[in-house]
């Protein structure tokens, strides 16, 4: 029950945020603004602990000091409501959209939810600023707000990231260190997620090999706090010689991350535990029986089967680190085909399994897999273990009698 809460709490949250996106006006064009009274921010907002916020979020504030106007250009607005979601989001095409809001309501929104926000001025010509305000508020309107959204290459963060780029005059130079010891996604996944352990087996379960090739400074940049790390050290480089990126840091919202809530007892390691051992349980059962347990096996490979149907589904999906998963050696809709002749005693698909099974260990040299997901392994081992033991013990004693 507290679990829906929390969904239908951040469902609301969300929805709130939508509708005052869309109720903020477009406010006037950079001409009809001195660019010295302008001020261009890039926020940078902690995590909290629902799954949609343990990376944090980026987004970018335009101060008019002059008149007062304040506003908070946010990359991360998605609606719930559009048709098909869930099956959008799965096959990568999420579509999210610019909204704009009044920067107080932004500010105490993340003070509500406690989490931090830091802002980093940006030293901005007044020509830049004039760029980058009639950017924004163009990207602002209806018919260029949306965007087709990606995790690791287009989201929240790198939009305001190019935004700022774009309008620069000269050149942005980063404090690169491209050397060979770079995290990969996944590593810089797993720092966001301790503490997680669930929200991290379900990111390690649909992202493949790709999510483990070493990444450069830029491709670090879609995390918010790596970008605002890379900001506070950068310099602009244009015809008047270098200046630093940020002129002013300042701390707008003071929170510490609220203590998670209750999560499942069990790990997802300690669960796959608990699998083989009940596994293996039934197998000694079934050594002394000398006839498999049908019913065990079909509900295993049933479950394993659905879970199989995301991962195949994954690899046409256009989110680039899921095309290459060796997970769908294990979890694959294969079983569910070979059901019934499971149910009979026939050995066919158990001979495919393991072959699979064995590609899938091998496959554990080039790709870092889900937690637990070795155990999980080695309980469908012992499964085609038993019954092929099984099948040609029958095999022999129709020999024998014939």
């Amino acid at each position: 029950m507290k679990q829906a809460a929390n969904i239908l709490k951040a469902f609301l949250t969300a929805t709130i945020l939508v509708a005052l996106c869309l109720m903020a006006p477009c406010k006037a064009k950079a001409q009809d603004c001195p660019q010295d009274s302008i001020e261009i921010s890039l926020l940078t907002c902690g995590p909290g602990n629902e799954v949609y916020s343990l990376y944090g979020h980026t987004a970018l504030r335009w101060h008019d000091m002059r008149t007062g106007d304040d506003f908070a250009f946010n990359y991360g607005v998605f609606n719930f409501k559009k048709s098909f979601f869930v099956l959008r989001f799965l096959f990568g095409h999420t579509d999210y959209e610019l909204g704009v809001l009044p920067y107080d309501i932004f500010c105490e929104e993340y003070h509500r939810m406690g989490r931090w926000v830091v802002e980093q001025v940006i030293d901005l010509t007044p020509e830049e600023k004039t760029r980058l305000t009639n950017a924004l508020w163009n990207n602002a309107k209806p018919e260029n707000k949306t965007y087709r959204y990606n995790f690791f290459y287009d989201n929240c963060t790198t939009r305001a990231r190019d935004m700022i780029e774009l309008c620069i005059n000269g050149k942005i130079e980063y404090a690169y260190d491209d050397g060979p010891s770079q995290p990969t996604y996944r590593q810089m996944i797993h720092e966001k997620t301790d503490g997680h352990p669930w929200a991290g087996f379900g990111d390690d379960l649909c992202i493949g090999v790709k999510a483990d090739f070493r990444t450069d400074g830029r491709e670090q940049q879609f995390l918010p706090e790596n970008l605002m790390d890379a900001f506070s050290k950068a310099m602009i480089a244009d015809a008047d010689g270098h200046r630093p990126l940020v002129k002013e840091t300042r701390q707008v919202v003071s929170a510490a991350q609220p203590a998670a809530g209750p999560s499942f007892p069990l790990t997802p390691m300690q669960s796959a535990y608990i699998l083989l051992f009940i596994s293996a349980t039934i197998v000694f059962a079934e050594a002394k029986r000398k006839k498999t347990y049908k019913a065990w096996d079909v509900a295993l490979l049933t479950c394993t089967s659905l879970a199989g149907i995301i991962l195949v589904a994954l690899l046409f999906s256009e989110h680039p680190t899921t095309s290459t998963n060796l997970q769908v050696l294990l979890l694959n809709p294969l079983p569910l085909f070979f059901i019934p002749s499971i149910s009979r005693g026939e050995k066919a698909y158990w001979l495919i399994s393991a072959v699979l099974i064995l590609l899938f260990f091998i496959g554990a040299l080039f790709q870092d897999y889900a937690e637990g997901m070795e155990i999980v392994a080695l309980c469908l081992l012992t499964r085609c273990m038993a019954n092929l033991a099984l099948a040609n013990r029958q095999h022999k004693n129709r020999t024998d009698k014939g």
